[in-house]
């Protein structure tokens, strides 16, 4: 028997934004994935790579001394800045981790780290929307609405896509988290730390069968609405499925952030007894992180807490020994608490788990205790499903300048994220704007010496 559209419209009891969702939950990927969820640690500002990742013995010999890089900060008072903390080598693997991740440093057979990255731009604002959506612009889709777009959620009573941050939002706005030009269900479903974690969790109506009957009268004319119009009303048809699942997580969100499931242990190895506050939220959001990740969301990013200013957490021009000391203090438990948590329970061979800032910052100084943006090279670390541990892919010069051996693009991240979740970015699309856009745009390769 044919159906036409118009006639599948008003049969389905959901409209067509519920044919959408049914199919987009089953997920379809284009090859075997080895990773089937993704969290996403996002350092905004810029980590130093040579106080994190990458060390650089060559500027203590230098320090103090003037400096002359070819770049957007030269300056006639400038100076090599030695590395601040010390390196050392760690795990089987014998890979050199600064000492400010301690906690992190004990995973380090399980991390791939990347020490040739580059970016194309100084700024916060275009480096973070660049990082996530692979373009210096507003208006296009995340790296988590691709994901979900292409292989849907694993709950349909949870959102795909949860973003868990701080009351800041970093620098590019939601323009970072956006679904773009894709249906408004992939955007990201934002969590705060503190407070109310999501506006209007709790229902208005104490009574479930009003708050139903409301909703049912929503429904039935948004269904109405679509199925006069012909169908294919995007707006329309994400309108019927947030609805719904707006009305789902009021039951079900509060549920999976409840702590008090949560052993005393657990608990004090995210460094939820801490003093620090800070530190203290942000562990909350990384449990939260592995609650939501064990109850079918398929991508979640957990942010650094705002502890400096507006232009994000790691952004030290100035105060880098302070505040750098501080930032890692209030991130290495947790992350590293969250790595253990996900082998503990069997989950940490398939998520992906990504930890990145949008840049680098630079080996030289202008005040004697910070660095400046440094697009030209970075490092980050992926780990979990299909990644191999213990490997160091690319390399900088001997100042931490710039990349001289193997670098690696956003693109050619995204590239490899996706092939890890069994996509093919060059046949992950959406036709927008007259031709079938993607997340890679026409770049990206697969960084191959970091895939299992």
């Amino acid at each position: 028997m044919t159906i036409t559209r118009r006639r599948a419209l008003q049969l389905a009891s959901n409209g067509f934004g519920w044919l959408a969702a049914s199919s987009i939950l089953q997920g379809a990927t284009h090859h075997a994935a080895k990773a089937k969820r993704v969290v996403f640690f996002f350092m905004p500002g810029g980590v130093s790579h040579m106080e994190s990742f990458d060390p650089k013995p060559k500027l203590t010999e230098l320090d103090g001394k003037p400096a002359k890089l070819d770049n957007y900060v030269a300056g006639p008072n400038r100076k090599w800045l030695r590395p601040l903390w010390e390196f050392k080598q760690h795990g089987q693997c014998g890979a050199p981790v600064s000492a400010l991740f301690p906690n992190i440093a004990r995973h380090i057979d399980d991390l791939a780290i990347i020490r040739s990255m580059k970016s194309e731009f100084p700024l916060h604002a275009r480096g973070n929307v660049f990082l996530h959506t692979g373009k210096n612009i507003g208006g296009f889709p995340s790296l988590g609405s691709w994901i979900t777009y292409g292989l849907g959620t694993l709950n349909a009573n949870l959102p795909g896509y949860v973003l868990l941050r701080d009351a800041h939002i970093p620098p590019g706005g939601i323009e970072n988290f956006s679904n773009g030009f894709l249906p408004a269900t992939h955007q990201a479903t934002h969590i705060r730390d503190e407070g109310a974690p999501v506006d209007h969790i709790k229902p208005l109506d104490t009574d479930a069968r009003i708050q139903r009957a409301k909703l049912d009268a929503l429904l039935q004319q948004d269904r109405h609405l679509l199925a006069s119009s012909g169908g294919g009303h995007g707006a329309i048809e994400s309108a019927i499925a947030n609805y719904e699942m707006a009305y789902k997580m009021q039951s079900l969100v509060p549920d999976v952030l409840d702590l008090a499931k949560e052993t005393e242990s657990t608990k004090r190895m995210y460094g939820l007894d801490s003093a620090d506050k800070p530190k203290r939220l942000y562990g909350l959001q990384c449990l939260r992180a592995r609650r939501l990740l064990e109850a079918g969301v398929r991508f979640v990013e957990v942010t650094c807490p705002n502890l400096v200013g507006q232009n994000g957490t790691w952004d030290q021009h100035d105060h880098l020994t302070r505040d750098h000391e501080h930032n890692a203090a209030v991130t290495d438990q947790a992350i590293a608490a969250l790595m253990t948590d996900l082998k503990q329970r069997g989950m940490f061979d398939d998520t992906l788990i990504l930890w990145a800032a949008e840049f680098g910052r630079t080996p030289d100084t202008g005040n004697g205790d910070g660095r400046d943006h440094h697009p030209f090279c970075f490092s980050l670390w992926l780990a979990g499903g299909g990644v191999k541990g213990g490997v160091t892919h690319g390399e900088t010069d001997e100042l931490g300048d710039q990349v001289v051996r193997d670098p690696v693009t956003i693109h050619d991240l995204h590239a490899t994220m996706l092939h890890l979740l069994g996509l093919n970015h060059e046949h992950l699309t959406y036709r927008y704007g007259g031709r079938e856009q993607r997340l890679t745009d026409v770049y990206g390769n697969i960084v191959r010496t970091v895939v299992a």
